[in-house]
């Protein structure tokens, strides 16, 4: 017996290294599939549960305008009476959808005289007015609706010029 390794025992445990660099390699591959097949189910799942939001969103902010439109179809019931007591009931109808609008986040802004804002307002105008500070919106066209965070339109305006 000599003190030297013996070949045949170490040639084994070298053929082991690649096929156990193989085996785990495949064990790896096997992993990366299921996380990629998780991802997939995870990212379909989300997509359902967005749209399913989406739609149950859509269904309560229509829901929530009915009353309006049980208010329009009520004052054209009475087209043919008082004019006073329609107007009366389209001014109520007008509240209830300003109502419903500040309710959902995007009130009726107050511009008439503000500060001309372009990132709040659209000017249609200018107006030489002597009055008004310069830049000061003097007239709303259309008005605006939404809060600082976000507008759902922006209001036309007619802006006083500078003398």
């Amino acid at each position: 017996m000599s003190d030297q390794p013996d070949e045949t025992s170490a040639a084994p445990a070298e053929d082991d290294e690649p096929a156990r660099l193989r085996a785990a390699l495949a064990q790896m591959e096997e992993r990366w599939r299921r996380a990629v097949a998780d991802f997939d189910n995870l990212r379909k799942r989300t997509a359902g549960e967005a749209a399913r939001q989406r739609k149950a969103e859509r269904a309560e902010v229509a829901a929530r305008w009915l009353p309006v439109l049980d208010g329009l179809d009520q004052a054209l019931e009475h087209a043919a009476a008082d004019p006073a007591s329609i107007v009366s009931g389209v001014h109520a109808v007008r509240a209830q959808a300003l109502d419903i609008l500040g309710e959902l986040g995007f009130p009726r802004r107050a511009d008439m005289n503000a500060p001309f804002d372009p990132s709040r307002h659209e000017a249609v105008a200018i107006l030489d007015d002597p009055e008004a500070p310069p830049g000061t919106v003097v007239r709303v066209v259309r008005p605006g609706y939404g809060n600082d965070e976000r507008s759902l339109r922006p209001a036309s305006v007619v802006v006083a010029k500078a003398p």
